[in-house]
């Protein structure tokens, strides 16, 4: 397809894709991109697209990584990325799963993680989730509220089980990240607030309290925190709010942050882990110290990839080049104005000269996935297009928007391609239906 009319902003200064935003086992074959052993544009072929490809052997390094700095008590938070597949490979490498709500904890254990791995989110759990997690007998219950409290007071009373839990310190330190993504701020829905003095009374009680069992805290600061600087500003808060209590463990949560750009740095799982053993260390902290990395292990692991349907040129205002997904399995760019590079992976290293905007097929004018995109002038109908980085938050996010089926998600190792996850069906659109009504 000949490209020449490309005017206005379609032209760029030209750039290539930077390796590093790749995952681990990757390899060029003839200008191929091969992940895992296997040849993208033969996974596209095989299983269709859009279609999520996870590089096996990064998650299970990641994982590894967390593991030797935080130690047995480190847990993957599963809502970066959940199937029974990933809580599976989690649990063989020795971590516990965080999960945040009935849903997650149901996937994790039908994948055989016993529940004394697991660790229980959400700022509002109903009755029936802490009952279903009292029941199962998770690890740790990480409570938010006041409310909460009470409902673990009532099911004690019911049942007469003792469940461990963390108390959610929210430490009022304001990382920098997206608005959205903020939840160690004061004004914040999770957790009891320190400033206020609600973390102290919410002790106080838990401690006094016969139905429940208090082994620490927890804190979390936000997500896609790319300055290890607001984490250290968070435990001297949360060690300073613990110290009186003489607790066992501290948990500073996740939202370590990934490059997705060309250009883009991250602290790794080691730094940022040294960084926050050295906070601890500073402040005098005792207690077990560990964390809940998500983003940081399945981020960059995965590659998602599209088929081009229609590529537009409007003279002198944008080209537009549109796939067969979009905002039903990326919703991040329309969330958070988040951005994705993408590449021809016939063709990884080639000169991206041309800037496009990648759209979805979703009746949203919204339905970006990146508004100023680099790909090589010679991008055409039919051609795959890959975009890196995609492995949290896209398939767990996604949605079936438009009743747009849920792509197929597989792993690849050592020249082999697992399906992990089936592409969804039109029938399974119909699964909750009620036609008798």
């Amino acid at each position: 397809m000949n490209n020449s009319a490309d005017t206005g902003t379609s032209k760029a200064t030209g750039s290539v894709l930077e390796r590093r935003l790749l995952p681990d086992n990757h390899e060029m074959s003839q200008g191929r991109l091969i992940i895992g052993g296997c040849d993208l544009l033969d996974l596209a072929h095989t299983y269709g697209t859009p279609l999520f490809v996870y590089d096996e052997q990064h998650l299970r390094s990641r994982c590894r990584e967390a593991l030797r700095v935080f130690g047995s008590g480190v847990a993957y938070a599963a809502k970066a990325f959940l199937c029974v597949a990933m809580a599976r490979l989690v649990h063989s490498e020795g971590l516990c799963l965080d999960v945040s709500t009935g849903g997650e904890m149901h996937v994790a254990l039908a994948a055989g993680v016993p529940a004394d791995r697991l660790v229980m989110h959400g700022n509002n759990k109903s009755m029936s989730e802490l009952r279903a997690a009292v029941d199962a007998g998770v690890g740790r219950i990480v409570v938010d509220s006041f409310d909460e409290l009470d409902r673990l007071d009532a099911l004690h009373a019911e049942t007469q089980r003792k469940p461990k839990v963390l108390l959610r310190f929210t430490p009022g330190v304001e990382a920098h990240t997206h608005e959205y993504l903020l939840t160690g701020a004061d004004d914040s829905k999770f957790g009891f607030t320190v400033s206020t003095g609600a973390a102290a009374a919410a002790m106080q009680r838990a401690r006094a309290s016969g139905s429940v069992e208090v082994a620490g805290v927890h804190s979390h600061i936000g997500s896609q925190v790319l300055d290890a600087s607001s984490f250290t500003r968070a435990v001297a808060v949360i060690a300073a709010a613990a110290e009186p209590f003489e607790v066992d463990e501290i948990s500073v949560g996740g939202g370590l942050g990934v490059p997705y750009l060309n250009g883009e740095t991250a602290p790794t799982i080691t730094e940022w882990g040294e960084a926050v053993h050295e906070a601890c260390r500073q402040a005098g902290v005792t207690a077990q110290v560990t964390a809940e990395p998500g983003r940081a292990i399945v981020a960059g692991a995965a590659v998602t990839l599209y088929t081009v349907g229609t590529i537009k040129t409007i003279e002198k205002v944008r080209k537009y080049v549109a796939v067969d997904g979009g905002m039903s399995d990326n919703p991040r760019p329309l969330l958070y104005g988040s951005g994705y590079e993408v590449f021809l992976p016939r063709c990884t290293d080639a000169l991206r000269d041309r800037v496009v905007t990648v759209v979805g097929k979703h009746c949203e004018s919204g339905d970006t996935l990146v508004r100023d995109a680099r790909v090589p002038s010679g991008i055409e109908v039919g051609d795959i297009l890959a975009s890196p980085v995609t492995g949290a938050y896209g398939h767990s996010m996604g949605s079936n928007y438009n009743k747009v089926l849920r792509p197929a998600v597989v792993f690849v190792k050592d020249g082999a391609a697992q399906l992990v996850v089936r592409r969804e069906t039109y029938e399974d659109l119909l699964a909750c239906e009620m036609f008798d009504t």
